[in-house]
């Protein structure tokens, strides 16, 4: 687990862990080759007595994808959360 920095943008940080994870699923095989990820992103905190069930969450997250899209999902954890989605600048 680790803190976001408050000297270092949020945007900064995540384009590096897009660069390189993609970069890394493109060394794996050249099937990966044409991957690109999405422009956009969402962040949000968690705290700290939340941080096991998230993890617990990304871990079995290919099984949740295939009941529920990653759009239907976000849209509905937004909305639980009081954050308004504004679909022009979510989506590419």
């Amino acid at each position: 687990m680790s803190t976001q920095s408050k000297n270092v943008a949020l945007a900064k940080v995540v384009e590096q862990v897009k660069s390189s994870s993609s970069g890394g699923l493109k060394e794996q095989h050249r099937a990966y080759y044409d991957f690109a990820r999405e422009a956009g992103y969402g962040a949000f905190s968690v705290s700290h007595s939340h941080v096991e069930a998230v993890r617990k969450y990304i871990r079995s997250q290919a099984e949740h994808h295939g009941k529920e899209d990653f759009q239907t999902e976000f849209r509905r954890f937004c909305k639980k959360n009081g954050v308004p989605v504004d679909e022009r600048y979510v989506w590419d």
